[in-house]
């Protein structure tokens, strides 16, 4: 049975992405808000590093940050999620004027957003219901005289092909302004043993994770997936510099989704993510290209995740 009609073209996406070959069907579907919760869970995951260390360097190189940025900033967050590295960032910022969040989520979004005014009451909070992968903006309650910090972490501009990724970085060029700036969390490629477990760990939360999104086509979509016979499968690609992530059908099946019947084979995926990883130097180039001037870069002592700050050209 339908319980929710979905608003943020779920459906669309998923009837194109199974009729397309390869089946494919775009990752921020998976962030429904029980999706989202078994993404803080894997968070915690002793396989999953990107969460513990970028909190770990934001905590170290808050005061590096902050000469970097300078007073007043105004801080626009791209896919703004629990906040966690968010709060960090504020607190080690002095005196910011604003706070703008942007995501699809409406109710998240501005429930988070009131609590952050909450605790920050001299700083403006101005949530923004806005899909980032389009032009954006800033609203007029962000404008002033303070630098813009644009502020993307949790290395989700690996989810992007690095052409997206460029583009991405020139709307958020054009947004910050002359002399505007961007944080950005970026994962470094490494062990690809390191790498696989981090996406598939021994508890299998990554899993329902990645299932979750046939079983929010269930819930929304009058679909019939039998989850459990789809398994999630991670591994690095060497040559694109990525890990994929498919869901692959176990045996011969056939679905229904919002009335339509699509046809699978034992072994048939459906593309549900990429995550793209860069060495420092191709992350720079890559900023380049996207309209930015790298300035300062930060990694932990492990190299694993890097934090770079980058200044409009």
């Amino acid at each position: 049975m339908r319980t929710v009609m979905p608003t943020d073209g779920f459906r669309d996406s998923m009837l194109t992405g199974l009729t397309r070959r390869p089946r494919a069907v775009p990752c921020k579907y998976l962030y429904d808000a029980e999706g989202s919760a078994l993404f803080e869970r894997i968070t915690e995951l002793e396989e999953y590093y990107p969460t513990r260390t970028e909190i770990g360097l934001l905590s170290d190189r808050g005061a590096d940050i902050a000469r970097v940025v300078g007073a007043g900033a105004r801080v626009v967050e791209f896919g703004a999620g629990s906040m966690r590295k968010t709060r960090l960032l504020l607190a080690a910022l002095d005196s910011p004027a604003a706070y703008v969040p942007v995501d699809v989520a409406r109710e998240p979004l501005l429930l988070a957003a009131r609590r952050m005014a909450t605790a920050y009451p001299a700083m403006t909070v101005a949530p923004m219901v806005a899909d980032f992968n389009h032009p954006l903006v800033l609203p007029p309650d962000a404008e002033g005289h303070g630098p813009v910090l644009g502020f993307f972490p949790g290395s989700t501009i690996g989810n992007m092909m690095p052409g997206d990724a460029r583009d991405f970085l020139r709307r958020v060029a054009r947004l910050v302004g002359p002399g505007g700036r961007l944080l950005v969390g970026v994962d470094l490629a490494k062990d690809p043993r390191l790498l696989e477990a981090a996406y598939d760990d021994s508890q299998g939360v990554t899993t329902a994770f990645i299932r979750n999104l046939l079983a929010r086509a269930n819930r929304e979509l009058d679909a019939d997936f039998d989850i459990r016979a789809f398994d999630h499968r991670a591994w690095w690609n060497a040559r694109e510099g990525r890990v994929e992530i498919n869901l692959i059908a176990s045996r011969r099946q056939t679905v229904s989704v919002a009335g339509r019947l699509f046809a699978f084979r034992r072994g048939d995926a459906i593309h549900v993510e990429d995550c793209y990883k860069y060495t420092v130097d191709q992350f720079r180039w890559l900023a380049r290209l996207g309209g930015f001037v790298p300035e300062e870069v930060w990694v932990d002592s492990g190299n694993l995740f890097s934090l770079h700050m980058l200044l409009r050209a």
